[in-house]
């Protein structure tokens, strides 16, 4: 599987100096945030696949004007192709009651809401978010600090990937592209990444069976 990433600034490989072809054989697209609305719709457009993305600090627009045609997965998990990718966007809060911002409190509420849908997943395969995890490639001020909570997910559920954006290549010569935290592999998707997953190695899709809770009605589970 190829995927796309994009994050933070619009490619002029991908806009200015685009080529229908380029997307051919992209089977997926992965934004980090912090992108026009437009541009994302615009890669869609051409794409034959679906466009997934989180919001930056700055995508404060995307709630009156989503991208088009795109998926938003935030707070949740999303499979496709076997592969399943959890969405945590937005950046530490620096600006009070501004949405796209999260305190660690405030994170940490986000991620405990989804427990039900990561037992139900089993885990995810990508960790997408804007903001990058703590002391791995993130910056020394406030606004650009990463979150420990997203290290705390990488060491419980060990996904394969974490893809990130927020921290521009201008800003320091110590970002790194890749960067390994255990068994994961975290990506800064700056402008934009192509990434390349094994697909004999994704998650084979699981069929659901049904049980009866002591309530007696119908649930979901696993098999």
């Amino acid at each position: 599987m190829k995927i796309l990433v994009v994050a933070d600034e619009v490619s002029k490989a991908y806009y200015d100096y685009f080529e229908k072809s380029m997307l051919d054989d992209i089977d997926l697209i992965l934004s980090c945030g912090d992108l026009p609305a437009e541009y994302l719709s615009f890669l869609v457009t051409f794409a034959h696949c679906p466009l997934l993305y989180v919001r930056g600090n700055h995508d404060t627009k995307y709630s009156r004007k989503p991208p088009e045609g795109c998926v938003c997965v935030e707070d949740r998990i999303y499979e496709y192709q076997g592969l399943r990718i959890l969405g945590l966007g937005g950046s530490m809060r620096y600006i009070p009651q501004v949405s796209c911002q999260y305190s660690p409190v405030e994170m940490r509420r986000r991620i405990r809401r989804l427990w039900l849908t990561l037992k139900w997943h089993r885990g995810f395969d990508i960790l997408l978010t804007h903001a990058p995890a703590a002391g791995i490639g993130d910056g020394d001020d406030w606004p650009h600090r990463g979150f420990e909570e997203f290290n705390r997910l990488m060491d419980k559920y060990s996904p394969r990937y974490m893809i990130h954006g927020h921290m521009h290549f201008s800003y320091t010569h110590r970002h790194s592209r890749l960067t390994k935290y255990g068994p994961t592999t975290i990506i800064n998707g700056f402008e934009s990444y192509i990434l390349e997953v094994d697909s004999s190695l994704l998650t084979a899709r699981r069929e659901p069976t049904t049980k009866r809770s002591s309530e007696g009605s119908v649930i979901s589970a696993m098999k």
